[in-house]
């Protein structure tokens, strides 16, 4: 390409990772500018840039950074409570946004941000979220397994997210800045749902409880949904910070996907295949940087593993389902 796309970075609160780890694959874009997005210096993150080959400026303002920079992709990793309204500030400049879940603490804000994408020209604009679990290897693998019909039809999905607590930033303390642990962990559990699903949510009920968990105020520390699918596959997510600090990973993130002819299941980064005939462990496909996937898209109109409507459904459903928590509190 002659003229690279502008890629600009609002905050590096989150998974800023996934672009970051993929931009030396992608030399059609330039990371032009750099801004924190709150109160807090963008140094690191620009620094981070630097020392992968670019030199962006430093904005205090993000907004001025979008007005003068004109970038085609915003990376929003930035204080939770301001996804929204910096998806919309993005948007509404027709510029593409791959956001961190999730991309809005309210059902209101999300309906905002539907709002300001309906505007846009979406054969140009795009926006998804950070759901990089599709496209790690075990969980694409997994998914190849379900895409070949080697399970037959979907009937049942089991999810789990376990993560360590470890020490939490103030943020996660407050409900306001935080979201809650649906939208924040449960969101790649719901996601697992929706991709291997292959439909919209139809019915979800859900309880979480803030009880033993450390003086982290709101936040919640254990968490269930159940739900059923449109396509009325029945699935269900558990959700929880109580994975032991002397575990060998930070997290335990599993998924059992159950058909009409057999099961895959990922556990422990390892993905076994049964059927009636065969119980065996499968070849692991390479990972796939989802930002790379989304880079190609908007260039190249290549597949992306994820989409809007999927982003826009996802974050409904972790939404939904937070507040219906709310509402039968433990």
């Amino acid at each position: 390409m002659e003229k690279k796309l502008k890629l600009a970075l609002i905050g590096g609160q989150g998974h800023v990772g996934y672009v970051l780890r993929v931009l030396k694959d992608l030399p059609e874009l330039d990371v032009c500018a750099v801004s924190s997005g709150c109160d807090a210096p963008a140094d690191a993150l620009a620094q981070n840039c630097v020392n992968l080959g670019y030199n962006p400026e430093i904005y205090a303002d993000y907004i001025k950074m979008l007005d003068t920079e004109k970038p085609d992709i915003v990376s929003v990793c930035g204080p939770f409570e301001l996804h929204a309204k910096m998806c919309c500030d993005c948007l509404e400049r027709n510029i593409s946004v791959f956001c961190e879940k999730p991309i809005a603490l309210t059902l209101e804000d999300l309906d905002k941000i539907r709002a300001a994408y309906d505007k846009c020209d979406k054969s140009k604009v795009k926006i998804i979220s950070m759901v990089g679990f599709r496209g790690e290897s075990p969980f694409r693998t997994a998914y190849d397994a379900v895409e070949k019909g080697l399970i037959g039809k979907v009937k049942m999905i089991n999810t789990r997210k376990s993560y360590k607590l470890g020490t939490r930033p103030a943020y996660y303390h407050k409900r306001e800045t935080y979201g809650g642990t649906i939208p924040w962990v449960g969101s790649h559990a719901l996601d697992w749902i929706l991709w291997f699903g292959k439909s919209d949510f139809k019915t979800l009920y859900a309880v979480h409880d803030t009880a033993d968990n450390g003086g982290n105020g709101d936040l919640e520390m254990t968490a269930l949904v159940s739900c059923v699918l449109e396509n009325n596959v029945m699935a269900s997510a558990s959700i929880e910070f109580l994975r032991p600090a002397a575990a060998p990973t930070h997290g335990d993130d599993q998924v059992r996907v159950a058909g009409t002819c057999g099961v895959v299941e990922v556990m422990h980064g390892k993905v076994t295949l049964i059927t009636a005939t065969e119980c065996k462990e499968l070849e692991l496909l390479p990972e796939r940087g989802i930002f790379y996937d989304f880079v190609r898209h908007i260039l190249y109109g290549e597949p992306c593993v994820v989409d809007a409507e999927e982003t826009f459904e996802l974050t409904r459903a972790c939404l939904a389902a937070r507040d219906f928590a709310d509402k039968n509190q433990l």
